[in-house]
């Protein structure tokens, strides 16, 4: 469903296990950047009220999801971490070139959403399947829906404003670069990497 070219390695949620307060840490910043994408994509495109109308719903899920992460924290006893760099999204940021039309910008940052999501949600998924800490194993199952639901709504709205047969293309492209980022990654307790 996700169209993915690499699926993780399910040996991944090992390595997130030993460390959950790390990808507790890392989840929440990854919530409270999908806020910000959100927000970003209001400011940079109002004119597509659509659009406009699904971010400020979406810029209010993604922070109470990060609510909710910050929660899970703070019941560990423990408190939110510094922020890391995401290795995963800086790599996939360098595939579209920089400039174009408006269109054509908008429609590479759906697709990176699109995809960014796609990917939260199939680690998602083998965190819910695998986790042995049931209560979390759920609460990672409620967001793999939720985070299906977001891929698909930024991929539509790509075809929806770009051309549908470029847009796919792009898509494909898109998608089989992120497989050759993902052979590298896997290796930390991260949501990306």
């Amino acid at each position: 469903m996700l169209g993915l070219k690499l699926p993780t390695d399910p040996r991944w949620v090992n390595i997130v296990e030993k460390n959950i307060d790390e990808i507790l840490t890392d989840h929440a910043y990854c919530e409270q950047k999908a806020a910000s994408t959100a927000i970003s994509l209001i400011v940079s495109f109002p004119e597509y009220t659509e659009l406009t109308q699904e971010m400020i719903a979406l810029s209010r899920e993604e922070m109470g999801h990060f609510k909710m992460v910050h929660d899970r924290i703070l019941d560990r006893g423990k408190t939110l971490g510094r922020d890391r760099k995401d290795e995963y999204v800086v790599a996939l940021l360098k595939f579209f070139p920089k400039g174009g039309s408006r269109t054509t910008q908008l429609v590479h940052r759906l697709l990176y959403a699109a995809l960014i999501e796609a990917r939260s949600c199939e680690r998602f998924r083998l965190l819910s399947e695998q986790l042995k800490d049931k209560e979390l194993a759920d609460f990672y199952h409620k967001l793999m829906i939720s985070e299906a639901g977001h891929y698909t709504m930024f991929l539509n709205f790509a075809r929806k404003y770009g051309d549908r047969k470029e847009v796919d293309q792009k898509w494909d492209a898109l998608l089989s670069y992120e497989a050759s980022i993902m052979k590298d990654l896997g290796t930390s307790e991260t949501v990306h990497g």
